[in-house]
């Protein structure tokens, strides 16, 4: 079984040849390294690209995922997938420009993607690193809680969860509108998400966004525009918003636990 999509330049320059030897064989600086997945940047025709290529899992690692209530990822596809699941209902990602999976075995699949460089970016946790001591105005944070929660609730309103979903994956990209969402190669499609991976990814949102000075109100304005609706009614299922409260405290103690 095998999957590939080459579009320009690489619909031409990998024409005629194995596309799967010449993923594995791009040369470049490496980002990324682990033992069935590696991401490099690279240039072709003067254009900066990214590679991430994996190499199946091993069973191993497969089963200790599945005991640790984890999904394993095992080719490129999930981000494939949702590339262009985000890109159909309006969100930002690094456009994907060649893919290709083949094998049937999960712990032997080869699979590579390649995205287009977004160019000149800040990286929300960078942009708002400086908040709790020098807080932008209330016109200039609401407008970035607002980009935020729509962007949020548009993956999930198309049946993505990130998986990774925290500030540092979220991008603003120099002379582009809106926000582009990144690192997706963990990312879950559904036809409509559990309420179990949405409590996920807004709680790994709330636990990267407590060290930057936000308010009760500014996240009670984030819930508003995530879910469109009237504050009163937004909040009327508090049981779900202490949930995803009660995770992210539980990551943030984890982490300080790592770091003591």
């Amino acid at each position: 079984m095998a999957e590939l999509i080459l579009r320009a330049p690489f619909a031409t320059h990998w024409r005629g040849r194995d596309a799967f030897a010449e993923a594995f064989a791009v040369q470049g600086e490496e980002h990324r390294a682990l033992e069935q997945r590696q991401t490099l940047s690279f240039v072709l025709e003067g254009k900066r690209y990214f590679i991430k290529r994996h190499r199946g899992a091993s069973w191993g690692e497969i089963l200790k995922n599945l005991l640790l209530g984890r999904l394993p990822v095992v080719s490129a596809h999930n981000e494939w997938q949702a590339i262009a699941r985000l890109g159909a209902v309006g969100v930002n990602t690094p456009l994907a420009v060649a893919y290709g999976r083949r094998g049937l075995v999960p712990s032997r699949l080869q699979s590579f993607l390649v995205t287009e460089d977004v160019g000149p970016h800040c990286t929300l946790e960078d942009y708002c690193r400086d908040w709790s001591h020098n807080p932008p105005s209330p016109r200039e944070k609401w407008q970035l809680i607002r980009e935020v929660a729509q962007v949020t609730r548009l993956m999930h309103g198309a049946g993505i969860a990130h998986r990774d979903y925290y500030l540092c994956h979220l991008l603003k990209v120099e002379g582009k509108a809106g926000l582009t969402v990144i690192d997706l190669h963990r990312a879950l499609c559904k036809r409509s998400l559990r309420q179990r991976w949405i409590i996920k990814d807004l709680a790994g949102l709330y636990f990267s966004s407590l060290a930057i000075g936000l308010t009760q109100r500014d996240y009670l304005r984030f819930i508003h525009d995530y879910t469109a609706q009237p504050l009163k009614q937004a909040i009327a299922d508090a049981g779900f918003w202490r949930e995803v409260e009660a995770r992210g405290m539980k990551t943030l103690r984890r982490e300080q636990r790592k770091a003591a």
